[in-house]
């Protein structure tokens, strides 16, 4: 008797637990989650509309993890993302942001969007939505147009700032001596090619967004390891395959083509990203709309820079 009781009880227990797992599973769907893919977010702060980019995805049959981008920054990991039916939740640790605290989101999926909360570091709430980022895909090979130059002689006329402008032009010259103002074409842009060439004093930082939201890295990086967020890295996302940063104060080379959201690099003529995917918008971009044309958008606030022969050559 005693033999029966205990394989009754184990029975019992095994019932139990499967009934408890088989419960769990069905609130979660695993390869095919609605959550699955990638998001553009808005997070509306304080006033503000803060471009923000998520991706989910699945990790073996039973996690879901991702990455996220916030308003600046870099792309920075998330170790799990819970789902129960259509409500999620995850927590990132702090990057740039005050504070020592996470960023704690939740939200739900509805039929054609993601929409939820944000507790910042300081501890308030802010709202925030999300629809599926596009595939920007391109059936055909572009023709390209007609190169249109983005430097005068002694006028920036293609430009404008974003705050007081502290960039002249002279002899070809676009400078900026000292951090300020970021500046952005007045003309938008889909597919293109783009010539530019740029000189930093040593320690000094820059950038070009492609369309607004693709960060091309400038910075003094001579003899560093070619991490993301490196001299010709796509910020946060996409490493150059080799170091060809030349010494500060030289003139240096960026040839940039992006078609749909592929882009290809050559910095200081050698090919240093080729025909990659750029997964989302990078920290800093203006917005998330990435179905949209953009306009170049030249770092400004993070020190001195020079650029010269800005050609930018579109797709009909």
């Amino acid at each position: 008797m005693k033999k029966n009781k205990s394989f009754q009880f184990f029975i019992a227990f095994a019932i139990c637990v499967l009934f408890v797992t088989t419960s769990a599973l069905a609130n979660f769907k695993f390869e095919g989650s609605p959550l699955e893919g990638r998001w553009d977010l808005v997070i509306n702060k304080d006033g503000k509309q803060l471009p923000s980019w998520l991706e989910v995805q699945h990790s073996g049959t039973r996690t879901l993890i991702g990455r996220f981008v916030y308003a600046f920054g870099s792309a920075r990991p998330i170790a799990e993302v819970k789902l129960v039916n259509s409500h999620f939740s995850f927590s990132i640790p702090t990057q740039w942001e005050p504070g020592t605290g996470n960023m704690d989101f939740e939200g739900d999926i509805t039929a054609s969007m993601i929409v939820g909360t944000m507790t910042f570091t300081d501890g308030k709430k802010y709202n925030f939505t999300g629809t599926r980022a596009p595939l920007l895909d391109r059936n055909a090979a572009p023709v390209w147009g007609t190169p249109i130059p983005l430097i005068g002689k002694s006028d920036m006329n293609e430009w404008h700032a974003e705050g007081a402008n502290q960039w002249t032009v002279k002899d070809g010259v676009l400078s900026s001596a000292k951090s300020g103002s970021n500046l952005i074409s007045n003309k938008t842009f889909n597919d293109f090619k783009l010539h530019v060439e740029f000189k930093y004093p040593k320690g000094s930082n820059s950038g070009v967004y492609l369309r607004g939201r693709y960060e091309v890295q400038i910075v003094d990086s001579k003899g560093i390891f070619p991490w993301n967020d490196q001299f010709s890295a796509i910020y946060g996302f996409l490493p150059p395959n080799e170091m060809v940063a030349k010494n500060a104060g030289e003139w240096q080379t960026y040839d940039i083509t992006l078609i749909g959201r592929t882009v290809t690099v050559v910095a200081n003529g050698k090919t240093v990203i080729s025909s990659t995917v750029i997964p989302g918008i990078t920290g800093g971009a203006l917005d998330s709309r990435e179905g949209e044309p953009g306009p170049l958008f030249i770092q400004g606030d993070h020190g001195p820079i020079e650029y010269r022969n800005i050609v930018i050559t579109p797709a009909k």
